[in-house]
């Protein structure tokens, strides 16, 4: 699953939607909600096997873009070529957000039109099809959930299954087509592309990936490919395939297409490992009762730090993704779990163009000094990693359950919660034992950097308002912690921290979080979020004067574009 530890907009209306169709104006407005940024990463320590091999994934790359156009609307690829003839001021408006988009619907005002109606002889819908192009234009959900029920069971599950599109034959019947047939030219060069870098690099897990990928765009067999991803240990890192299926609003079964390619950030993977030798310690140690704690804990699933150097399809459009956790396929997850990717250089341009601005409105000029990106970066690893410590097993009437179970419509948003404020309590366990002097470093200093750019960045996640479970767990949070001192309002919109009592406010917060999941207690859960997820008046000013600040980041790829050079 993508977008881990940024809030999702799918629901959010921008400040500056509009009906369509968009002027000139209200397109570049909406466009300047996107901070252009240009992603750098170091390519200068690869190998020329692999400056060769990562070229090649870029061109591979740029096919991504052009398959997933396709899926996420059948008139995507023809209303983009129309849009290309226009060289009207306003003509070039609605390419250059169309392609910020990919397609004619703007992500983050709830994917509405900025079209007029008719562009030339293409009908333009006032809304993203549920369905995307995944099922028959115009096939009902009812009809397609009958037929696929129908099916015997083999071919139910290819009917479901993540790589394959539902298409009406001549006789007007259903039929499952697979990718590999569906997209057939462009995964042949996807393909040819992937052997050609398998060939040029000198790494072997890399080498091994490439190879069974672009074996499996030919086959539709992507498993053998899902387990070697799992296993790359490479410079070169790189996501390519059908992966997410948020496009499917229909079903939530299609997988569109997606590519990453990066640069191994190998220090900052190093600090992970580092976690991941004091994960028992942590456990030993969480604000919870020892009879919930995990005697044993188990293997930190898998993580590997990044820099970005392209992104294509689903990984570029809209608000852009800072991490991801796939594979999605349950036979690699129960096998082996999955991994999670962070794009440090992303959440560093995201820092600069949001967080920042943010916090010379919410916090006093003498805090603004102690905004830190290691604090912020560090605090995201403690939360991804925190998702695997607390419990996950309970009790119900002598039965054995899970917080998930238990806490149902409530847990998303616990849990997210959860591993914020155990992130933040686990940061500050190494701190005072002085395991992360070399990193974040340790005293007064270090404490007033983690908690004030804690702070600052908790106004990040609600700047969007309480869409998601992200979002509604920071509102538990900052509330609760005003509530109890250690974070303080002085009535302007302005917030500090109160060192005196930030540390117990935490501890206090994570015992609750972590009580609650331990015993499933889902009326305790419910009442917490009945209190605290909401905006109070003095939240609210702070928010009222972020309207300005971007939602998010667009990228240039210069390093991609030097690479391709050479």
């Amino acid at each position: 699953m993508k977008k881990l530890l940024l809030p999702l907009l799918l629901a959010t209306l921008g400040s500056a939607a509009t009906a369509a169709p968009a002027s000139v104006d209200e397109l570049q407005k909406m466009t300047k909600r996107f901070a252009p940024v240009a992603l750098k990463a170091d390519a200068s320590k690869l190998s020329a096997g692999d400056k060769k091999a990562i070229a090649k994934l870029i061109e591979a790359a740029k096919i991504i873009d052009v398959l997933q156009l396709r899926q996420r609307w059948a008139g995507n690829e023809a209303l983009w070529a129309a849009l290309q003839k226009d060289k009207t001021p306003l003509g070039k408006a609605r390419l250059d957000y169309f392609w910020l988009n990919k397609g004619p619907w703007s992500i983050i005002d709830g994917n509405t039109s900025f079209l007029p109606q008719h562009v030339g002889n293409i009908a333009v819908p006032d809304k993203k099809p549920e369905g995307a192009n995944f099922y028959p234009a115009g096939a009902s959900k009812e009809a397609l959930e009958t037929w696929i029920n129908g099916l015997p069971a083999a071919d139910k599950e290819q009917a479901q299954w993540f790589f394959t599109t539902i298409r009406a034959g001549a006789d007007m019947k259903f039929k499952t087509v697979n990718y590999s047939d569906e997209y057939q030219p462009e995964l042949q060069r996807l393909a040819k592309l992937l052997k050609e870098a398998a060939a040029a690099t000198d790494n072997a897990s890399l080498k091994k990936f490439l190879d069974l990928r672009a074996d499996a765009f030919l086959s539709n067999d992507y498993l053998a490919s899902d387990f070697a991803w799992m296993d790359l240990d490479s410079p070169v890192d790189v996501t390519i395939g059908p992966y997410e299926t948020y496009n499917d609003e229909l079903f939530g079964y299609k997988a569109a297409f997606e590519a990453y390619v990066s640069i191994r950030d190998q220090k900052e993977t190093d600090k992970l490992n580092f976690f991941a030798q004091h994960m028992q310690e942590l456990e030993d140690n969480l604000p919870l009762d020892a009879q919930y704690r995990n005697p044993k804990v188990g293997a930190l699933a898998p993580m590997v730090v990044v820099n970005q150097v392209y992104g294509a399809g689903d990984g570029n459009m809209g608000v852009q993704t800072a991490a991801y956790n796939l594979p999605n396929d349950e036979r690699v997850i129960s096998q082996r779990g999955s991994k999670r990717v962070m794009l440090k250089n992303v959440q560093e341009e995201k820092f600069k163009a949001t967080l920042t601005p943010i916090s010379k409105l919410v916090l006093s000029p003498q805090d603004q000094k102690d905004l830190d990106f290691d604090s912020f970066f560090t605090h995201i690893l403690a939360h991804e990693i925190m998702h695997g410590l607390g419990p996950h097993a309970t009790k119900v009437n002598g039965q054995p359950s899970t917080p998930r179970q238990d806490l149902k419509d409530t847990y998303s948003t616990i849990e997210e919660a959860k591993a914020d404020i155990t992130g933040l309590y686990a940061l500050m366990y190494m701190m005072d034992k002085g395991q992360l002097k070399n990193s974040l470093g340790q005293g007064e200093a270090a404490e007033r950097k983690l908690h004030t750019t804690f702070l600052a960045s908790a106004f990040r996640t609600l700047h969007f308002g309480l869409t998601d479970s992200h979002a509604r767990g920071m509102a538990i949070q900052v509330n609760y912690l005003l509530d109890k001192g250690g974070f303080v309002s002085h009535g302007d919109g302005i917030f500090s921290v109160d060192f005196k009592k930030i540390k117990q406010a935490v501890l206090d917060l994570d015992r609750e979080f972590l009580t609650i999941e331990a015993t499933g207690d889902y009326a305790r859960a419910k009442d917490m979020m009945a209190k605290y997820v909401v905006i109070r008046p003095d939240v609210q000013k702070a928010l009222d004067k972020m309207k300005a600040v971007p939602n998010d980041i667009r990228p240039s790829f210069p390093t991609a574009e030097g690479l391709l050079k050479h």
